[in-house]
C-alpha cells in the first residue's frame, strides 16, 4: 500500500515552530497554497514536520516562498470544545525542497528542478541548509 503525496506552491503564512513531548520534539506546521486548474484556483494544505526538517523550515521558509513537499496524508480527529467531533487533514512532510532562498520574490525552481523529489531521497539530519 502507498500513502506518498508531492506538493508544489507558496507558503500561505510563516512557519510556526513550537516544541511537544517530553523530549521537546520540534514541530513546525505551515499551510501551503498548491494552484489547480492552471492557477485559476488553489487548494491550501496543511503541512506538519518534525525534528530537524522542523527546525528548517521554521528557520528558512517564509510566506510566500516556493516549495515542494513530499510526504504521507495523515487524517486525525480530535473532540472540539463543543463536544462534536472534528477531522483535521494534513500532509506530514518527510522532504521539502526550498525552491527560493529567503527574501527572495522572483519566480522559484520549476517542476524540473525538483524531480529528485520523486525519487524519495531525504534531508539528513546532519546536513548544511538545503538550498
Amino acid at each position: 500500500m502507498l500513502n506518498q503525496v508531492v506538493l508544489i506552491g507558496r507558503l500561505a503564512n510563516d512557519p510556526g515552530m513550537k516544541r511537544v513531548g517530553e523530549n521537546d520534539t520540534p514541530t513546525t506546521g505551515f499551510v501551503l497554497a498548491v494552484d489547480r486548474n492552471r492557477g485559476d484556483d488553489a487548494d491550501f494544505i496543511k503541512i506538519v514536520t518534525w525534528n530537524r526538517l522542523a527546525e528548517n523550515c521554521a528557520q528558512y521558509l517564509e510566506k510566500g516562498q516556493t516549495c515542494a513537499v513530499v510526504g504521507r496524508l495523515q487524517i486525525r480527529s480530535f473532540e472540539g470544545d463543543d463536544g462534536n467531533r472534528r477531522y483535521m487533514t494534513e500532509v506530514v512532510a518527510r522532504n521539502v525542497k526550498f525552491m527560493q532562498k529567503p527574501g527572495n520574490r522572483q519566480e522559484g525552481a520549476g517542476i524540473e528542478d525538483a524531480k529528485e523529489l520523486y525519487d524519495g531521497d531525504e534531508i539528513n539530519p546532519g546536513e548544511d541548509i538545503p538550498f
